[in-house]
């Protein structure tokens, strides 16, 4: 059975010069890639799911950035004056949240 110092010890060796809390979620992160954890112990296995971990959390990073940036912009404004537009950003960055919040409790997030 894989366990997580293990696979801290093989990202270690993927990513050389990691910060623990990279290491941390990054054993989260694959855990929840696939449905065994000792799919992981195979180094083409483990290599594949962290090359994918890799785009989607790169994707969602991004999304959620962007994101940001338009909710500082609204946050300018005046709350009393927000268009239907405004009311869109914000459900935009609920659902950006959520995708951050679902890549690490493990749920399937469309890529």
């Amino acid at each position: 059975m894989m366990t997580c110092q293990e696979l801290a010890s093989r990202i270690e060796h993927l990513q050389p010069g990691a910060q623990p809390r990279d290491v941390a979620r990054l054993c989260l992160l694959l855990t929840n890639s696939v449905d065994d954890a000792d799919e992981l112990a195979s180094e083409e296995r483990l290599y594949e799911a962290w090359v994918r971990a890799g785009l989607r959390l790169q994707a969602v990073t991004d999304q959620h950035a962007a994101m940001t940036e338009e909710l500082e912009d609204l946050a300018k404004t005046d709350g009393e004056t927000l268009s239907n537009d405004d009311f869109l950003t914000l459900f935009r960055a609920i659902k950006v949240q959520s995708r951050v919040i679902d890549l690490y409790v493990g749920q399937s997030i469309p890529t």
